[in-house]
């Protein structure tokens, strides 16, 4: 038995974008120059700071904490040279349609989380390897009309593209 994971060439979740992209044989597309951070974390992790938020409820007259579900962050350039080392897949770079800086410093902490002992998975190897044999091996179950991003940007009347 697999997870089933949905692939989105848009905004589907940045690794596993580029893992499929590589079992499949398409190239890896990166926006723009790839300078931008995004945030991670296994499903697992996910699923334990669900638990562990439930174990451990505010007392009346708490502050707010705030808990980030995310384990670790990867500028997108270095993880699509990652899948590219572990791969042996292409990268293709393409205009950038979304409405975010070309690069930016994500400045964001799981410190809550981990003071209620959560051991987060980190982003291993082998971890990349097993999502993107899955690809492959399944392969022929791929849509490869959703692989392309399709997502078309246009201009309002202040010339502010919209997504």
């Amino acid at each position: 038995m697999i997870n089933r994971f949905d692939y989105d060439g848009d905004y589907g979740t940045v690794l596993n974008r580029f893992l499929v992209q590589s079992a499949v044989g398409h190239r890896l597309t990166v926006y723009g120059a790839g300078g931008q951070i995004r945030a991670l974390i296994h499903i697992q992790d996910s699923v334990r700071c669900v638990e562990l938020a439930m174990d451990h409820p505010p007392k009346a007259g708490d502050r707010v904490h705030i808990y980030n579900q995310m384990t670790e962050t990867h500028r997108l350039i270095d993880l699509t040279n990652k899948v590219v080392e572990l791969t042996g897949g292409e990268i293709s770079y393409i205009e950038n349609r979304r409405q975010e800086a070309e690069s930016n410093e994500l400045k964001v902490s799981n410190e809550c989380f981990l003071n209620i002992e959560l051991d987060p998975i980190a982003l291993k190897d082998n971890l990349m390897v097993e999502v993107a044999e899955v690809s492959r091996r399944y392969k022929d179950r791929a849509e490869f009309t959703k692989i392309p991003t399709q997502s078309r940007c246009i201009e309002d009347k202040e010339k502010t593209l919209i997504c």
